[in-house]
């Protein structure tokens, strides 16, 4: 399977970001570890860290499974990835699992009981990533998502702003208006809510169990 070019670009910025994403990531934190706890992980529970960046995420993951459990990432940037990796090395989890890879490609071990997209937009503005994610994952798996969206339409210039600073970092940062969309059609169940004023979001389903998509409105 071909990539798309838009992977070669986010590459690109995230290489340029990578040295100082930890640092830039600080600020989201609060919203990282909500993200986390909406999943509702348990002792055992198999996670995927989707994008997993420099592995800010490993540590509240691998607390909420427990030894039994298992973490499971992937990053698709290489200079993220060794960032993570060193992080990982430096940890000595020994449930962690993770590879260098594109969200498109990536084959996971085993199937996740639930899944994280924490700031990932170009990946869940992706039809051939999400294909490839959820359809490893166990049906009725529990997935939670955050990251920015546009203003209410009526805020006009606000939306310059989010598509600032969206854009070092995403391909498809005009694609702000309802970045959950294609995981929500997935899920029967599904939640969200606005952050930072509402240039952001956090939200959580659950996958369907027969494997159909669902089109459904609202918002938590």
């Amino acid at each position: 399977m071909s990539l798309p070019s838009d992977n070669a670009a986010s590459m690109r910025r995230y290489a340029q970001h990578a040295a100082t994403y930890d640092r830039s990531a600080a600020r989201t934190m609060p919203l990282r570890l909500r993200t986390i706890a909406s999943l509702g992980l348990q002792p055992g529970d198999v996670v995927l860290d989707v994008g997993a960046g420099t592995g800010l995420s490993f540590a509240p993951l691998q607390q909420a499974v427990g030894a039994r459990g298992q973490v499971l990432a992937f990053e698709q940037s290489p200079e993220m990835f060794a960032l993570a990796d060193a992080r990982a090395r430096d940890a000595g989890w020994r449930n962690l699992w993770q590879v260098c890879a594109p969200a498109e490609t990536v084959r996971l071990p085993k199937a996740p009981d639930a899944l994280l997209f924490n700031y990932v937009h170009d990946i869940t503005r992706s039809a051939e990533a999400l294909n490839n994610l959820l359809g490893q994952a166990r049906p009725g798996a529990r997935v939670a998502m955050a990251g920015m969206k546009f203003f209410p339409w009526w805020t006009g210039p606000l939306n310059l702003l989010a598509w600032l600073k969206n854009r070092p970092y995403n391909v498809h940062a005009a694609e702000l208006w309802q970045p959950w969309d294609r995981v929500q059609a997935r899920c029967g169940h599904f939640e969200w809510c606005s952050t930072q004023c509402g240039m952001g979001y956090i939200a959580h389903g659950r996958l369907r169990d027969d494997g159909r998509a669902l089109h459904q409105g609202g918002a938590a």
